[in-house]
């Protein structure tokens, strides 16, 4: 019996033991941050993380995403809110707002970003980073791109992509990092700028794009670590350290500490284009970094854009270096705190499903072209999102009746319900898969020659002009019709139901690579749109979206 007891305690430690290790065990799973979130910067204030992305040309701008375990992250608000603080009316998709960062001093939020080919850098401000957000200050000394704050004391300092010494680029790609101080009260900056980083790592191996820098402090050191090489698969990231803010900073000799294009081009499932990092603070007290990569289905092609992921971080004789292991960037890495649900937060990360309904306000990811038009759109349980149809398309620069989703995996599927009645073959409505002004397909109803029919276009070059896939007729013009998108890797397809139970394929294998980053250029990401057009015409219709479904599938996420 004294046995059985003995047995009976120590199975009870056992499990005791097993349960506390099991609550304080986590798996961060990559990107933390799927689809469309690129150029992350985060901030940790007491046990909150706060974090940001570039969003370009897209409304609202810069998403502000909170977590406590940098696993399950909730958005809370957005940073560019209000038409008045600006708008991208005329930039295309890609232009806009680049590489925003986010600090946290003396009980104030700033976010420092460039609004690119126009006033150039800002900074806003806000005591609750769910906003409401100041309106800009722009920061004329400021010139270049990427700029983030550094707090020391009463001051505080910006640092920057910008022109190299004199303005002479040595070769093609030559670019400086620069320092300049900013009064952290009146959001001026002071003096005159100063170069730190000429050129990168080692000038005479012509390093180019050094660009997203930051700096933190640590023992004594100030580290400055900054992405090289560009945004594509040469895509790395580097630190340099010096005993004072201002320099001179020395390069780490074992220079990449991230870098993913020494890895085999046929690995299974690769992470590639890694870099714009920044370092925080995990909750167990270690570093970590998150930074922004890319997942192709094939070479280097990818839809998905540039995504939000996160590695360890090791530090060796006072280095940062990244632990990505082994093979690279793995999907997930276990850590040693507990998990942090955020109630009411959609997924993120992984495969997962969801059901968005439009009743009383819309989810704050869901994006619109370059500004808000509130006179364009209504929500209602009844019709759900419903469009008043805007001369305005997709094709050029302006604000159509278009509100999207990101594409968030290579493998999902988009579905909702539409309820409206064309009166000509000028007014369309249904679902787009944007990249951007030029690449986009669009499934659609409308009606040829007097009778309804559903569409599906592909874009060309000229902006007046779609190229008719297919179509396929249908029984009424009044009755609601459901649409679906298949996206599988390198292709698309597309469906539509007339009754809400049996399926019509109306055309598979689509090229998707049409609508990937590598054939249409820029920085962005696919988003799936509901999308409602007179097509440069005027009207008084309206469509209405009944609910958005979106489902991820990655066979990655499946082992």
């Amino acid at each position: 019996m004294k046995s059985m007891r003995i047995f009976l305690t120590v199975l009870a430690t056992l499990l005791l033991q097993h349960t506390v290790l099991f609550a304080q065990s986590i798996n961060l799973v990559n990107p933390i941050l799927t689809g469309f979130y690129p150029d992350p910067s985060i901030v940790k204030v007491g046990p909150d993380y706060y974090l940001v992305n570039s969003t370009f040309s897209y409304f609202p701008g810069i998403p502000v995403m909170h977590s406590r375990d940098l696993k399950n992250w909730k958005q809370v608000g957005n940073v560019i809110s209000r038409p008045s603080q600006m708008n991208f009316l005329g930039d295309r998709m890609t232009r806009g707002l680049f590489a925003p960062a986010i600090d946290f001093h003396n009980g104030t939020y700033y976010v420092t970003c460039t609004l690119i080919d126009h006033k150039g850098n800002f900074v806003v401000t806000a005591k609750n980073p769910a906003g409401p957000w100041s309106d800009p200050i722009f920061l004329p000394e400021v010139k270049g791109i990427d700029p983030s704050l550094y707090f020391e004391g009463d001051k505080a300092y910006v640092i920057y992509n910008s022109d190299p010494p004199d303005n002479k680029p040595l070769y093609d790609g030559h670019r400086s990092i620069k320092m300049i101080e900013l009064n952290p009260q009146t959001l001026q900056t002071v003096g005159e700028a100063k170069i730190v980083v000429n050129g990168g790592v080692d000038l005479s191996k012509k390093p180019v794009w050094i660009e997203g820098p930051h700096i933190m402090k640590r023992n004594g050191w100030y580290y400055l670590y900054a992405a090289e090489g560009g945004t594509s698969v040469n895509h790395t990231e580097v630190v340099f350290r010096s005993k004072t803010v201002l320099g001179p900073f020395v390069p780490y000799e074992k220079n990449p500490i991230l870098s993913q294009r020494e890895l085999p081009k046929d690995r299974q499932n690769p992470i590639t284009s890694a870099g714009h990092a920044q370092f925080v603070e995990g909750p167990d007290g270690k570093t970590y970094a998150i930074f922004l990569a890319v997942r192709p289905y094939e070479d280097n092609f990818y839809n998905t854009g540039r995504e939000t992921f996160i590695v360890p971080v090791v530090w060796k004789d006072e280095w940062p270096v990244m632990a990505p292991g082994p093979d690279g960037v793995q999907y997930s890495y276990q850590a040693s705190y507990p998990e942090v649900k955020q109630p009411g937060a959609r997924p993120q990360s992984g495969n997962f499903s969801y059901t968005l309904t439009f009743e009383k306000q819309l989810d704050p990811a869901l994006l619109f072209l370059r500004t808000v038009d509130s006179t364009s759109f209504s929500l209602s349980k009844a019709q759900g999102l419903t469009l008043k149809l805007k001369p305005e398309t997709c094709a050029e620069t302006g604000n159509p009746a278009f509100v999207g989703k990101r594409q968030q995996h290579l493998y999902c599927t988009t579905e909702t319900e539409l309820n409206f009645t064309p009166k000509a073959a000028h007014e369309k409505a249904g679902l787009v898969i944007f990249q951007d002004e030029k690449h986009f397909y669009y499934l659609c109803k409308s009606v040829d020659s007097g009778k309804p029919v559903l569409q599906l276009f592909k874009s060309t070059a000229e902006a007046k002009k779609m190229e008719l896939l297919t179509q396929a007729p249908l029984k009424s013009a009044t009755a609601r019709v459901q649409l679906r998108t298949t996206a599988q890797g390198d292709t698309y397809s597309f469906h539509f139901s007339e009754n809400g139970k049996a399926w019509t394929l109306l055309k598979d294998k689509v090229d998707a690579r049409f609508l990937s980053t590598q054939v249409a250029g820029g920085f962005i990401g696919c988003l799936f749109g509901m999308y409602a057009t007179s097509s440069g015409q005027p009207s008084t219709n309206t469509a209405s979206f009944q609910w958005l479904k979106y489902a991820g599938n990655d066979p990655v996420y499946k082992k």
